[in-house]
């Protein structure tokens, strides 16, 4: 793959990229709140998301932000991007946790645009997208990536 162009602000359909492009997000905080509200959302009360204690006693220096949680503040990210990718629905995430996510954490995303391909069945296309989470470190935490239907 070669390197493409980092995308300007703007909405990008399926021919307006092509592989090797990039889009840089903004960024991330991960707060006490987003933390509670996802372990309140989600069912998942795991004492190392909730408790400083319980996370310290597991090695962490601080609480440990969900993985699902921070892959969905990663789609955010992604949909808030000042370069936005006018993508119809998401086909699926294929997606690795390498390092913990602690509270007060900063995190973004660099994604590449990997590969394109047509449906001429349905005159759609699908992207694959390659992300690259950073925290406040440049420390990558997680990565894996998402491929996006488009209409043609």
């Amino acid at each position: 793959m070669t390197v493409g162009r980092v995308l300007p602000a703007g909405c990008y359909g399926y021919h307006d990229i092509m592989a090797g492009d990039r889009i840089r997000t903004g960024s991330a905080h991960i707060t006490a709140e987003l933390i509670d509200n996802f372990a309140e959302l989600s069912g998942d009360r795991y004492a190392i998301h909730l408790e400083l204690e319980a996370a310290r006693a597991s090695g962490f220096d601080n609480r440990v932000a969900h993985g699902l949680l921070v892959l969905s503040v990663v789609d955010g990210l992604k949909n808030n991007a000042e370069a936005k990718l006018l993508g119809l629905v998401s086909l699926g995430w294929n997606w690795r946790f390498e390092h913990p996510v602690l509270l007060s954490d900063i995190i973004r995303c660099e994604m590449t645009i990997t590969r394109k391909r047509i449906i001429r069945s349905n005159q759609r296309g699908i992207v694959q997208i390659e992300f690259d989470v950073l925290n406040q470190s440049n420390q990558r935490v997680q990565c894996g990536h998402n491929e996006l239907l488009f209409n043609l």
